[in-house]
This record gives structure tokens, C-alpha cells and sequence, in this order.
């Protein structure tokens, strides 16, 4: 968009889009700046959607390149559904916080930079070189640089610049893309609504000051950023708040977790509102035991859910073991991040699917649901609740760091009755109908529940007759098994093919799943009007796979998938045909259709950019 970044002084100049990012060192506010930026831009009409910039320490050292927190906002006059390429304008506190951006190649020539000025005066010598290398750096790179004394301005306002200066920032962006300033005192009013009416006063006059002072120092850099036309009822959220809204409309009644990044802010959601409606959030002394409290309330009849991250999903395993053989409805929302072991805790990565089909003692099938827009994490948390009490299995809705804190906004649902469990049956139980009467024909079973007068049961976790009776005899074990995988036979025989996004032949098919679906689109939608035959898939519902995949994949001449997990390169080395390793989806992909599915993927710990993926399309298309 490097036509779009001058003005001529004749007023702020329409634009499409823009992208923004704010780079801080952690506390200082940022997140909370762009959040608010995201969500006064939503209520403006403009397609939103954010990426928080997190460091993968607490506290990370001041001034460094590891301690980089922040946000990208990315919004324009069009629904958005990815963080985009290269900014269009950073807002830095400090220099050195922007070299790992660089690293992620977050920027490009022509990006603009507004940076605090007062490290060219430090009384320290050391960060005055700093200072002037890092800026000395951001030349060569092309970036437009505006060095500006952001903290002399915010000390007019507070004597504690550190804990305003990011609702200073918001009022110079609300300058710049002619924001509406009462919208963002509005916002600004809520976020400190607990707070007492000073503080909201203070937050007030630091936005009109950083307003006046970007049309004082950065007056040709005015663009406005035109609202989408009839957006309607929309609401603006993470995909954290779009799951425990979910749970809440689904009418799950108890939710049972352990704290863990990126899944925590579910639980501070719902410990806040969902005993408005009367549901019950536990918060367990570990992983395992907030997965036997969400078993225990689902076998005496409750609505239950656990949430947690991969390294919480391992230690809950034995667990999810017994609801899978139990037969215990249960709903688990799984936010991914990086891994192995602590991995990458504040950073994105798709890579917990194998755990999740594959991560249990002996033969469980499961159903998983992959969530690829924050709207669907808040449905497919609706429809995992249905599916478990249905068909008496754990259901995992897989989501991820992208869609946990990113924000966006989506349609208003409308609540219906029919997303709610059904009120608990406590009439007696038939005569003669054993606890797993499974069905020959589909593997489903009624489901009693205690105090239900004839029908009580002993719940084990060892193999078990239909009268829930201990059972070593091979038969048995076979014929349990059986049913059990039978259920998910039934479920995918009343499963759709996903969608194709383009023609439904082509050189090249792109599959993906969760949170790179709008990248995914994005690039697609770009090689298409360049002339590529290349289409795009998404595939929603993982365990049991979506029906019609091969037909779907025989009309391409090539199939990969696109996610964020480990692959290894191109065969080359020690990397061979016969040893590489695909991505996760590709492994499924082939087992599941025989084919040769090939990946590209990253663990970068950051969303793919749509960029990225076009130009591996052009790359594999362009001979």
C-alpha cells in the first residue's frame, strides 16, 4: 500500500486498508492500546482483526530483543480475516524491541515508524549508541522514521508516563485514521469501569492529548479507513470469550480447568458471568483432577466441559481415557500453542492433532472439531456439547493462540432453545434396558444417570459388558470395541464434503484447518487473479474425517496442506521420500485417502501470513 502513505494536506485521504502494530516493552500497555483501537474500529464498521505480540518470558529484560510485547491491528472497509503481510505504520516505545519484528519480517521499505525520542538524550551512554545504531539500522531498511517526544507530552498529563503513554498512543492513531474520539472514550470508560472516576478522567485527557499532539507533529499522515456497508449486529471478541459465550449458549453447566497459557482468560470470562446463568466454573489444583471433576459432574448428569493447553491435554490423558471407555459425554476446548513440553507457550502453533487422535493408551476414538474463524469458536463449541451427550464420548474443539487472542468481529448469533441440553431426565429407567444398550446398528446407547430408580451402575474404566460388568473375555472386548467405533461411523456417514473456495479441478488444491483458513483464502483469492488454477479447502470437522476427500483431491494434479507444525524440507540429505515427515493434517490426509498429499508448514510461532503461502503457490505453479 505504498501509494497510500502520503497525504498532501487537503484531508485525510480513503484508504482500504492499513495495518498497524504497537511494540513496547511488557507492561507499558500496548495490547491494551490496540485491543481498543481494534474495538473502537469494529464499532466504526471496519473488518478488524488483531495479533498480541507476546515475549515467551514474564518479565523480560527492558529494552531487548526478546522482551518485545505488543499488538497488530489490521482493519479496513472489508471483512479481515488474518493478520496480513508487512505493516503500514509501527508505533514504537523503544528501538530494540523492534529487532525481533525483524526478524519475523514484520516490516518492509516504506513502513512507517513513530518512535519515542528521549533514548537520543539518556544520560547513559550505552543507550544513546543504542539508540542511534537501532535507528541507523531502520534506515537502511527502508523504514520513514519519525523520532517523537511522546513521554515530554504524556508528562503534561501524568507524572507516570509508563502507565499512560498507551492511551496516549491511541489518541495519536485515532488522529491519524480520524477515529471517533467519543467511541474511544466510551471504550475507554468501560475498561475502567471498576476503577474510580479519576482514573477514567486521566485516560480521558491522555487521549485527547496524544489526538492534538499527532495533528501537531504528524499532520500529513491522515487517512481515513471507510466502514463496512450494512455490517449489522455484530459483536467484537477473542476467540477465548467467542468459546465460554459458547458455553454459556450451549448451556453447559460446569466447567472445570487448570490455569494455562493460552486458555486461562476462558476461565476469567466465565468466572465473571457464566453463574449469571446458572453454571459453576472450578478451577482444579491440576490437570488431572479438573478433568475428573468435568467427568464426575457429566456422569451425575450435568452439562460438562474441561479447557485447557497441549501440555495440560498430556497430563489429563488418563483421564479422557476413561470418559472415552466410560462413555461419558464431555466437551474439551484444547488452545494450542508451540510445543514440545513448555515449547512455546505464548506462541501459535497447530500441533497438537496427532495428540489429540492418537495420545491415549490403547483404542479411543474420539471426535474433534478444528475451529478456523473466532465466530466458529463460539458455534462449535454449541455443536461439540450436542455431539458428546449424543453419542456419549469425549468431543475435542480445537483451537489455538491465533484465534485465543486475536480479535475480530462476527455476526450477533441469535440464541436459540434448542442449543441447550435437554433438562435432566430423573424418570425412572426402563425395564430391562441395560446401561450400554448399544444399537447394532448405530453403537449409540441411552444414558442413565444416577437417581434415575433402576438405573444405577458401577461407572469402571476396565472393559465391560453392556451391564457395565467387568469383563476379560474376548468377545466382549472385541464386541465393546466394536460400538465404540461404530458411533463414529454413524456420525460420519451424516458428515458434508467441506466447501472448495474456486474451481473444483486445477494444478494445485491447498487443504488447511483451524486459524489459516483466512490466509489461506487470502492468498488463494490472490494466485487465482493472477491466473493460477489453484483452489482452497478447509476441513472443519477432523475425527471423523469430512466424507468425499478423495474424489475431491483426483481432480488436482497437486493436493498440500498448509498449517502451522513441523514438516521437513524437501527431500535432500539425509531427508528422503521414504523418511520425511508431513505435517499433521498431511499424515492423516494420506492414511485416510491413500494419496500423495504433500505439506508446506511452518513453526515460526507466529500465523502465517497470506504472502507466504503465495508465494509457495507460485513456487510450486510457476513451471
Amino acid at each position: 500500500m505504498q501509494d497510500n502513505m502520503e497525504t498532501a494536506g487537503q484531508g485525510p485521504k480513503r484508504i482500504s486498508e492499513h495495518i498497524i502494530e504497537i511494540v513496547s516493552d511488557s507492561g507499558e500497555g500496548a495490547q491494551k492500546a490496540g485491543q481498543t483501537f481494534g474495538s473502537l474500529s469494529a464499532k466504526m464498521g471496519n473488518g478488524v482483526w488483531t495479533v498480541e505480540i507476546i515475549p515467551a518470558e514474564i518479565k523480560p529484560p527492558a529494552r531487548s530483543k526478546a522482551g518485545a510485547s505488543g499488538i497488530r491491528i489490521r482493519f479496513g472497509d472489508h471483512q479481515i480475516t488474518n493478520m496480513g503481510d508487512e505493516a503500514d505504520l509501527v508505533v514504537a516505545f523503544n528501538g530494540q524491541v523492534l529487532y525481533g519484528r525483524f526478524d519475523q519480517h514484520a516490516y518492509k521499505a516504506g513502513t512507517i515508524l513513530l518512535i519515542e525520542s528521549k533514548w537520543a538524550n539518556d544520560p547513559v551512554p550505552e543507550i544513546r549508541e543504542q539508540y542511534a545504531a537501532a535507528l541507523e539500522m531502520f534506515k537502511e531498511k527502508g523504514l520513514i522514521i519519525h523520532e517523537l517526544p511522546f513521554e515530554d507530552a504524556c508528562l503534561e498529563i501524568t507524572p507516570n508516563p509508563r502507565l499512560g503513554k498507551n492511551m496516549f498512543v491511541l489518541g495519536m492513531l485515532s488522529y491519524i485514521y480520524q477515529r471517533d474520539l467519543q467511541i474511544a472514550k466510551d471504550n475507554i470508560a468501560y475498561i475502567f469501569r471498576k476503577k474510580a472516576q479519576k482514573v477514567v478522567d486521566l485516560n480521558h485527557a491522555l487521549l485527547d492529548r496524544g489526538y492534538a499532539f499527532a495533528k501537531q507533529h504528524v499532520p500529513t499522515y491522515c487517512w481515513e479507513v471507510p466502514g463496512r456497508e450494512n455490517p449489522g449486529a455484530t459483536i467484537v471478541s477473542n476467540g477465548n470469550e467467542a468459546a465460554a459465550m459458547g458455553i454459556m449458549a450451549a448451556g453447559i453447566e460446569l466447567v472445570a480447568m487448570y490455569p494455562i497459557t493460552p486458555a486461562t482468560s476462558v476461565s476469567h470470562f466465565l468466572a465473571e458471568h457464566l453463574y449469571k446463568v446458572g453454571g459453576f466454573m472450578h478451577q482444579a489444583e491440576d490437570e488431572s483432577a479438573a478433568a475428573g471433576f468435568a467427568i464426575g459432574a457429566s456422569y451425575a448428569g450435568l452439562t460438562a466441559a474441561t479447557i485447557t493447553s497441549g501440555p495440560g491435554l498430556a497430563l489429563k490423558t488418563e483421564m479422557l481415557g476413561l470418559a472415552t471407555m466410560a462413555e461419558v459425554p464431555l466437551v474439551v476446548v484444547l488452545v494450542q500453542r508451540g510445543g514440545p513440553s513448555t515449547g512455546l507457550p505464548t506462541k501459535v502453533e497447530q500441533s497438537d492433532l496427532l495428540a489429540v487422535l492418537y495420545g491415549q493408551a490403547g483404542d479411543a476414538p474420539k471426535i474433534a472439531i478444528a475451529s478456523s474463524t473466532i465466530e466458529e469458536c463460539f458455534h462449535d463449541v454449541i455443536l461439540a456439547r450436542k455431539l458428546a451427550e449424543e453419542y456419549r464420548t469425549p468431543v475435542y474443539v480445537l483451537s489455538d493462540t491465533n484465534l485465543a487472542t486475536g480479535v475480530s468481529q462476527y455476526p450477533r448469533p441469535e440464541l436459540k432453545e434448542e442449543w441447550l441440553a435437554a433438562p435432566l431426565d430423573q424418570s425412572d429407567w426402563p425395564e430391562g434396558v441395560r446401561p450400554y444398550e448399544w444399537d447394532p446398528n448405530t453403537g449409540l446407547s441411552p444414558r442413565p444417570v444416577p437417581g434415575q430408580r433402576g438405573g444405577e451402575y458401577t461407572l469402571t474404566g476396565l472393559a465391560h459388558t453392556e451391564e457395565s460388568h467387568v469383563a476379560y473375555d474376548p468377545e466382549v472386548n472385541q464386541r465393546s470395541s466394536t460400538m465404540r467405533s461404530l458411533k463414529f461411523a454413524t456420525l460420519q456417514r451424516t458428515l458434508t464434503p467441506p466447501e472448495i473456495k474456486g474451481e473444483d479441478q486445477g494444478d494445485l488444491l491447498i487443504v488447511g484447518w483451524g486459524s489459516t483458513r483466512g490466509s489461506i483464502e487470502e492468498a488463494v483469492l490472490r494466485a487465482q487473479k493472477d491466473g493460477y488454477k489453484v483452489s482452497s479447502t478447509h476441513i472443519r470437522i477432523i475425527s471423523p474425517m469430512q466424507p468425499g476427500l478423495k474424489e475431491m483431491f483426483k481432480k488436482f494434479k497437486q493436493v498440500i496442506t498448509v498449517e502451522i507444525n513441523y514438516s521437513d524440507p524437501a527431500p535432500g540429505g539425509n531427508f528422503t521420500e521414504e523418511n520425511r515427515r508431513r505435517a499433521q493434517l498431511a499424515q492423516l490426509l494420506r492414511e485416510q485417502t491413500l494419496m500423495d498429499i504433500d505439506s508446506w508448514s511452518n513453526v515460526h510461532g507466529q500465523p502465517i501470513r497470506p504472502g507466504l503461502i503465495y508465494n509457495e503457490i507460485v513456487r510450486r505453479l510457476a513451471h
